[in-house]
């Protein structure tokens, strides 16, 4: 199954470098891999695509992991940073500081979208948690898209309110992978790669939670330090995704799902393969986005979603059970 995934991916690489409004042939490619020269214009697409393709691998990876997390570590099969608000805090965060402070750089995205996505899981949580039975899976969606609806109207009243705000927000905004360097890429993707690895060493510990609170105790788990590591990976996993791209929805949900259909509910399996399937989506939507209506493009946000929805529509109608 990983020989798949794998094989997957480098065919989506392949497609995300070669295929768009302008056609790569494979020669070119083959050319700039051995000698690369950018007086030519074939080598000068491959380079901006490159850089698209890089951000597409790390931002995907991101948030097919975190989403494969946080469904584990809440027991919510709707879990996802676009469902609980961490896209929408993130987002909001990152409004705030273009509109207050006129922020451009990823460093300083990347910041107040670590800190915006920290309070929206904060405020999630603390809503949900009220009552006498505690942060239930449905509470949790029902704080999540309250908390997201909010969060969105103040980014759209920002966004509106200042015409240069608009103007840098505006791709951002609905997801695009364009517009970061690979040096933008390297440098979130330190932050990536340290989530990434907390949530791989703990997939044991999410099979645990997945069981429930008691059945985690009675295997030796301690809950609630637990969900503290969990909670920070994908903190920096979405934090830095949206930094990156913008805050592109329901890869988190979808992918996930996909792959417990192929190989069950073990974490152990599930976010090994997510690592490999998100890229995969969302190179596939990036290109799809690419075509669809040259010589423009409609951004990789959009498409994850027009993807994304009759994929997981099939997913539910499909006779096994997909957690849902």
């Amino acid at each position: 199954m990983v020989l798949g995934g794998l094989l997957a991916l480098a065919a989506a690489i392949l497609l995300s470098l070669l295929v768009g409004a302008r056609s790569v042939p494979l020669s070119s490619l083959w050319e700039a891999i051995t000698a690369f020269d950018l007086t030519l214009a074939d080598h000068a697409v491959l380079q901006s695509r490159l850089q698209r393709t890089a951000a597409g691998i790390a931002v995907g990876a991101s948030l097919a992991v975190g989403g494969a997390a946080m469904q584990g570590m809440t027991r919510n099969p709707l879990a996802d940073p676009g469902i609980l608000g961490l896209n929408a805090g993130a987002a909001a965060a990152v409004a705030l500081g273009v509109y207050l402070l006129s922020i451009s750089q990823v460093v300083e995205f990347m910041v107040l979208a670590f800190a915006g996505a920290g309070i929206a899981t904060v405020a999630v949580y603390a809503i949900a948690a009220r009552g006498r039975d505690g942060a239930t899976p449905v509470k949790l969606a029902l704080a999540g898209a309250a908390i997201t609806a909010g969060l969105s109207s103040l980014v759209h009243a920002l966004v509106m309110l200042d015409q240069a705000s608009l103007d840098r927000m505006r791709f951002w905004q609905v997801g695009t992978l364009g517009a970061r360097s690979l040096v933008d890429v390297a440098l979130v993707g330190v932050f990536m790669l340290v989530g990434l690895v907390i949530v791989l060493v703990m997939t044991g510990t999410l099979n645990a939670l997945a069981l429930g609170d008691d059945a985690a105790v009675g295997l030796g788990v301690s809950v609630g330090p637990a969900r503290l590591r969990l909670g920070a990976a994908v903190i920096l996993l979405c934090g830095a995704a949206v930094a990156l791209a913008g805050p592109i929805g329901f890869l988190g949900l979808v992918v996930p799902h996909a792959v417990r259909l192929l190989v069950g509910g073990d974490y152990r399996r599930v976010v090994p393969l997510c690592l490999l399937g998100g890229p995969v989506l969302i190179l596939v939507a990036d290109v799809i986005g690419r075509v669809i209506a040259p010589p423009a493009e409609v951004q990789v946000g959009v498409m994850t979603a027009l993807v994304g929805v009759p994929v997981f529509i099939t997913l539910i109608r499909t006779r096994r059970q997909v957690g849902l």
